[in-house]
């Protein structure tokens, strides 16, 4: 089944901000010229979803993914995008028109933010991964499912990289907040603190954080502070895109796959990626009656 793709950020303020999402369209273009793409904005950015999906049904098109272009499903995707898909429904009810589900943590943007982190430090002097803190900010949330979600692509981005620690902070809504988190990071005895703002592109926000970043590093000449470009459109996010299309068209298998390092590369286990399966516990197995022997039972 062919379909028409339509994208929609949360919008910004910034007027470069606005123009790095809709570059998204070109780009999709370049990469598949036979599927139509058009671009849309929740607030603060034309085209609004309605126009977005007044373009498409112009078009043409008879099925319409839309697909919150967003990194984590909070408030944005689950309630306000939702509520303009229902309507675009009502205003079209002979088209179909469905809703993907938000980018969230992906093996394919692990490797873009490690790319861009690989950017940072490539004319920086070399200071051990071990001696090298990394801090990573979200946006911020009131929904504590994506607020963990960032906690749990630090940890994958720790150990990809790798780095001797790593923290979480906000840009705000939740805590903690860049500003409070910097405070500690600078206590903890690293020479270097890289921050990774985990934003796809530009706006205000990330321009506070290169901001904050850039103020203590002039009051801390004795550490190395530096920070990484936003993801930005590029082939690896493309495809997540992609696949979250598909999904939608198609329906989610829900398995534990999607960040199986087994069964997708992730980034510093990568020669895991299609390793034969055997069991480890063969040593144990069948041994379940003899726990009551044991001084302490929830020791196994």
């Amino acid at each position: 089944m062919s379909y028409a793709l339509l994208i929609v950020g949360h919008g910004s303020r910034d007027v470069e901000g606005i123009t790095e999402f809709l570059d998204l369209a070109r780009r999709f273009r370049a990469h598949r010229p036979e599927l139509p793409v058009e671009i849309a904005f929740l607030e603060f950015g034309r085209p609004t979803i309605q126009e977005g999906v007044d373009r498409l049904a112009t078009a043409g098109a008879e099925t319409i993914i839309v697909l919150p272009g967003v990194l984590m499903a909070a408030g944005h995707a689950k309630n306000d995008m939702a509520s303009e898909v229902r309507l675009a429904r009502q205003r079209y009810p002979r088209m179909d028109i469905r809703m993907g589900r938000a980018l969230d943590v992906d093996p394919r943007l692990l490797q873009l933010a490690r790319l861009r982190y690989q950017e940072a430090l490539a004319d920086r002097p070399l200071v051990a991964p071990s001696e090298t803190l990394l801090l990573l900010v979200g946006r911020g949330s009131s929904d504590p499912d994506a607020n963990a979600n960032i906690a749990k692509v630090a940890r994958f981005l720790q150990e990809g990289y790798p780095t001797g620690w790593a923290a979480i902070a906000f840009t705000g809504v939740t805590t903690p907040l860049l500003s409070d988190a910097l405070s500690v990071c600078e206590r903890v005895g690293f020479r270097r603190i890289v921050v990774q703002p985990y934003f796809l592109f530009t706006g205000v926000l990330l321009k506070r954080i290169y901001a904050q970043v850039e103020a203590r590093r002039r009051l801390r000449s004795d550490l190395d502070f530096l920070a990484t470009p936003q993801l930005q459109a590029h082939p690896l996010l493309l495809d997540v895109f992609l696949d979250r299309a598909e999904e939608a068209l198609h329906g989610q298998a829900h398995m534990n796959c999607s960040l199986c390092q087994y069964r997708v590369p992730i980034i510093g286990h990568e020669a895991k990626l299609g390793e034969a399966q055997h069991a480890h516990h063969h040593h144990v197995q069948g041994l379940h009656e003899h726990v009551h022997h044991l001084e302490n039972p929830h020791e196994v």
